[in-house]
């Protein structure tokens, strides 16, 4: 491949959360009716390019998995389905993504879409790493991140860890 095709191309909803460090975005390829192979590896090879260290797929199934192999991309799976998987899961894959990010400079997380799971997931994490001083704010830091709002299931992921937070003070 040459041109701009040898380049790939950005993965849709694709976010910096810290700047080229921690980025999110949609799965490569898409989701469902609108997955399309040639877009996912076009979005993997752009993933590639930009050098990133490893993806973290938060899926719970290995889509995905063959595609990051053929295009020598690292991967982490790290399956998370949300706040009914309690406080110690929570801190568990918070923890294990800390020390991905501390062996590797730049890490991309995906889930199918950017729902509010993984939009609850990351202002969890902002206030779990102590980068913003409450819960409320790193909703709003998240929010005003991706241009949406985070609902209810998204925000009772960040009320876990506020929780915690409160009761640790």
């Amino acid at each position: 491949m040459r041109g701009k095709w040898a380049q790939g191309i950005e993965p849709r909803k694709f976010y910096w959360v810290i700047k080229d460090s921690l980025a999110i975005c949609e799965r490569p390829g898409g989701f469902g009716e609108s997955h399309r192979s040639v877009r996912r590896q076009e979005e993997v090879i752009w993933i590639r390019q930009n050098n990133f260290d490893v993806v973290v797929s938060l899926l719970a199934n290995d889509d995905n998995i063959k595609a990051y192999e053929s295009q020598g991309v690292r991967w982490v799976q790290m399956p998370f389905g949300g706040a009914e998987e309690g406080l110690t899961r929570l801190t568990a894959l918070f923890t294990r993504l800390n020390s991905l990010l501390d062996d590797n400079p730049r890490v991309l997380l995906h889930r199918e879409e950017l729902g509010d799971q993984i939009c609850g997931l990351i202002a969890a994490y902002l206030l779990w790493r102590e980068l913003v001083p409450t819960g409320p704010r790193a909703i709003e830091v998240v929010e005003q991140l991706l241009e949406k709002q985070i609902g209810s299931d998204g925000r009772e992921i960040v009320e876990l860890i506020e929780i915690e937070s409160q009761s640790n003070s």
